[in-house]
């Protein structure tokens, strides 16, 4: 866009007065792109806070009632509230490997609850037997799954890339 035109006043008087409403404008515009960037700042932490609170909501209530919640926090939001893992196990064969979250491709809608469908045990695969997942709890503040992903931090079986991304 091109720049604002201001014609010149021909008094002298006039040509200084404009110069300072100009730089006046100038001013006020810099003082609030500098609030914008700090209130964007504080709204971001601010949003990461509240993702943490309902990652945590999320895991207390998880825990007290044995079983997995719907809905749950998004995989987002998990990751923007500082709960990158899983842990998972497999249904079948109970090998255990942690998830990175972060490194899954998923729709930024996906829940952690419906991670539980997706996720297979390439070691039960080739035995012909895909068994599901279902969540489990931690207690360090990691979100729990039972089944497999691609992304181990343990030295449980190799779980299937494919499977991970349906939707």
């Amino acid at each position: 866009m091109a720049p604002k035109y201001h014609p010149t006043p021909l008094s002298g008087g006039d040509r200084k007065a404009l110069n300072k409403e100009l730089g006046k404008a100038r001013a006020m515009a810099n003082i609030l792109a500098t609030r914008s960037t700090e209130t964007r700042a504080k709204g971001e932490a601010m949003i990461q806070q509240a993702d943490k609170l309902l990652c945590e909501s999320w895991n207390e209530r998880m825990w007290s009632d044995g079983e997995p919640i719907d809905p749950s926090p998004t995989v987002d939001q998990a990751v923007n509230g500082g709960f990158a893992w899983l842990e998972i196990q497999c249904a079948r064969c109970k090998t255990s490997n942690d998830v990175d979250l972060a490194a899954l491709k998923h729709p930024p809608t996906t829940f952690v609850h419906d991670l539980a469908s997706r996720l297979r045990c390439r070691k039960c695969a080739k035995a012909g037997r895909r068994p599901s997942a279902t969540l489990l709890q931690r207690s360090n503040g990691l979100f729990g799954l039972a089944g497999g992903s691609t992304a181990s931090r343990d030295c449980g079986a190799p779980l299937d890339r494919h499977a991970e991304v349906l939707n």
